[in-house]
């Protein structure tokens, strides 16, 4: 290697051009043409994707792309970035899920918006760090403002706080360890952080809907209380929390001689975007001094609209609320965040580093954000992506796109509710439609051709629905998440689930004829 030659009047070092060649692909001064060609080939492979596709899948088996990927010898670098880009379309992107297709209707996952996408270029290039100020520096405070605008939205006052996450599990993680944490000091004394879980820890119980989501289990498991601490509280009749039944879950708890810590309530459940009662609920937490954290990954979107705002009434309430930006404000994966009504319960979870974010320093000149974090020291700036959103798009722009779904969720159960060839379960306040078809088919045949008509528009690449079970039975669902999905999409779709219901229930028949020759 050739000689480093350094300039003494220049900050950086001056380097040959051998060397120039040899550092070619990191990111640094000397390589922009070298950048600037990737970044023109992936723009490239990005305008083809959305040119391209018609459908939302590929329909691709899992078996024949488990067998290209195999084949890839990766310790032979490929010679170039066209043929690179090739080998990714081939493995990849030619079968990626296309999310912005009408077609597409089945998970929490929404089209993203192009401000944020420009952000990300940004983001993954400078590749800031948000857990200390010496790392991010304006970014430290563009992600502090985000977090107040969003308490704002939510109805908290000036002293709440909060910190982006990579996600809704995790922000619900969070959320219940302030809870554990927070009941353990004030009640018993007791500091978890510094001593592990009291002795009565595994009486200990966190009420939940029994539609709330999976991560309330998941999180009681990695905390050390078991998923016993976790109580799932009937529903009503739309599958909302009920607050008779919590009410009554607590004082039978409380009888068992366990010890209620916190409530969990839903806004927008993952099956049936129905919003738990919070306004009831929160009065029932305040009455036993219970934690009251606030679910809100799915129905956040409704604090950007003025005409479904109400629907969240009683979420400023809450001690702690979990956003995914990434679900309901049209932002690229991963966006979300936690957010506390008091600032001060986050010193709950601080831990000083002497190389990091030492006891000694004065935080209100050198503000650290990992004092915030659980799981995260290394954190992407994800905040520039809503930043760039709502500087460019605005907060009313956002809060259309929300009401759009909403009602084209409204008219999609009103179409299913005039349909007798459909079953639908319930409305939904935001935008998941649980459903069947039934058209033809004996009751005890009904599990099988839902099953069999989710399979057979998912491998023909035109329609993906999601499915759920109720009560143990299949059913259909959809999760309209798109504001450019129209009812003539909607009608499209039920047309070709009940193609596929048809010719499923014909082929069954003739075969059971054929049998009986």
């Amino acid at each position: 290697m050739n000689k480093t030659l350094w300039n003494t009047t220049e900050v950086s070092p001056v380097i040959d051009t051998p060397e120039k060649d040899l550092y070619k692909d990191i990111f640094h001064e000397w390589s922009g043409e070298e950048y600037n060609e990737a970044i023109r080939l992936a723009g490239e492979r990005v305008s083809r994707f959305l040119k391209n596709n018609k459908k939302p899948f590929s329909g691709i088996k899992p078996v024949a792309i488990r067998k290209m990927v195999e084949e890839i010898d990766l310790a032979t670098p490929l010679q170039d970035y066209k043929r690179l880009f090739d080998e990714v379309d081939a493995l990849y992107v030619h079968h990626a899920t296309a999310y912005h297709l009408p077609g597409y209707i089945a998970h929490l996952n929404c089209p993203v918006v192009i401000p944020a996408l420009a952000a990300e270029v940004l983001i993954s290039a400078i590749n800031s760090s948000q857990d200390t100020y010496d790392q991010s520096a304006g970014g430290t405070f563009m992600e502090r403002k985000l977090i107040a605008w969003t308490g704002e939205q939510i109805g908290f006052l000036r002293d709440c706080d909060g910190i982006f996450t990579a996600g809704g599990s995790q922000s619900n993680l969070m959320g219940l360890l302030l809870a554990r944490d927070y009941f353990a000091l004030e009640h018993l004394n007791w500091n978890i952080k510094l001593d592990g879980n009291p002795p009565d820890a595994g009486k200990f119980r966190v009420f939940v809907s029994e539609k709330a989501h999976f991560s309330n289990q998941k999180n009681a498991s990695i905390m050390g209380l078991g998923e016993q601490a976790i109580v799932p509280v009937a529903t009503d009749s739309r599958y909302r929390m009920d607050p008779d039944e919590l009410q009554k879950a607590i004082l039978r708890e409380k009888d068992r001689g366990n010890i209620p810590i916190a409530i969990t309530a839903t806004a927008g459940t993952t099956d049936f975007g129905n919003i738990d009662p919070l306004s009831e609920i929160a009065r029932i937490a305040r009455e036993h001094q219970l934690w009251l954290h606030v679910d809100a990954a799915y129905g956040c979107g409704l604090l950007l609209t003025d005409k479904y705002r109400h629907l969240l009434k009683g979420i400023e309430q809450a001690d702690s609320v979990t956003i995914d930006y990434h679900k309901s404000f049209f932002q690229p994966i991963s966006s979300s965040a936690f957010i506390v009504r008091n600032k001060l319960h986050l010193n709950i979870i601080k831990h000083h580093a002497d190389y990091l974010n030492p006891k000694e320093q004065d935080y209100d000149e050198l503000p650290a954000q990992i004092n915030k974090s659980i799981i995260q020291s290394t954190r992407r700036f994800d905040a520039l992506k809503l930043w760039f959103t709502l500087r460019y798009l605005g907060r009313e722009k956002l809060g259309q796109y929300t009401e759009a779904i909403v009602e084209t969720a409204k008219q999609t159960a009103e179409e299913l509710d005039r349909d007798p060839d459909f079953e639908l379960l319930c409305h939904s306040d935001m935008g998941a439609l649980v459903f069947r078809y039934v058209k033809g088919a004996k009751p005890s045949e009904f599990c099988t051709l839902n099953q069999h008509i989710k399979k057979s528009l998912f491998f023909s690449g035109e329609v993906l629905l999601a499915s759920t079970k109720v009560n143990g039975v299949f059913y259909l669902k959809f999760t309209i998440f798109n504001p450019l999905t129209t009812i003539p999409h909607i009608q499209d779709i039920l047309t070709k689930i009940k193609q596929q219901g048809n010719e499923h229930l014909q082929l069954n028949r003739v075969s059971s004829a054929g049998g009986t020759n």
